[in-house]
């Protein structure tokens, strides 16, 4: 049995389709053929879910989870949101992993070359559980933009990468935040790629000033949806950029 061809499914609801040639790295990795649909698993329901008892109080904070000899350095934001089912229920005590660039637009990552320094204070990378009422917190350093040779004079949005665990080793979906008031976004074909307006609205996270602490870090609201009539777009998960 077979599903429907990739073509076919282009462009359902709010999500990218698989094959967007603006977006050159999704000429390669777009399924070409049709899909063959793997049976359930026992280990799909009852394998182990990534780690969720080892969480470090410092975890949820980049601008100190990974200091060596001093402070990172960027503009410190603090990022808060809701994760909601598709009902609008919160989803309590769920993972969410975040990894971003530095502030300068640089990836601990053996394959970004930008000539951006890289930070010895910053990983870019976090972890969290959503609370009783589904809520999580981020504290981080705003990221940079950066090339990424897409394209002439391609540049990426400055953006955070989220990853959400489900109870199950195979569930997991990933998403990416961007900010209010980018120019870059108009030419972004990772952004562009959502097909439904209001979708990529929902990537975009909304300035609080309330949210914001005095004198050290201004604050973000980004509520991820996982379903129903406004979910969070989300994306393939071997996205690297």
């Amino acid at each position: 049995m077979t599903q429907t061809p990739p073509e076919a499914q282009a462009t359902r609801g709010v999500h990218p389709p698989h094959l967007y040639p603006p977006y050159t790295s999704s000429v390669g990795r777009a399924p070409h053929e049709r899909l063959i649909p793997l049976p359930d698993a026992l280990r799909d329901h009852t394998g182990p879910v990534f780690g969720t008892d080892c969480l470090r109080p410092d975890d949820n904070d980049t601008t100190r989870n990974a200091r060596v000899n001093g402070e990172p350095i960027g503009e410190r934001i603090i990022v808060r949101g809701r994760l909601l089912d598709s009902t609008g229920r919160p989803v309590r005590g769920a993972l969410i992993e975040t990894w971003q660039a530095n502030a300068a637009g640089r990836y601990i990552h053996l394959r970004d070359q930008h000539d951006a320094p890289l930070d010895p204070n910053f990983s870019g990378t976090a972890r969290m559980l959503t609370d009783e009422y589904g809520e999580y917190e981020l504290l981080t350093l705003k990221p940079g933009a950066y090339p990424w040779r897409n394209h002439p004079n391609a540049w990426r949005p400055a953006h955070i990468h989220f990853s959400i665990f489900g109870t199950g080793f195979t569930q997991r979906l990933v998403s990416q935040m961007y900010f209010p008031g980018d120019p870059l976004l108009a030419y972004d074909p990772i952004y562009q790629g959502i097909p439904d307006e209001k979708g990529r609205s929902r990537l975009v996270s909304r300035f609080d000033l309330a949210l914001t602490q005095p004198e050290w870090a201004l604050g973000y609201r980004f509520d991820i949806v996982l379903g129903g009539p406004a979910p969070t777009p989300f994306e393939e998960p071997d996205h690297e950029d």
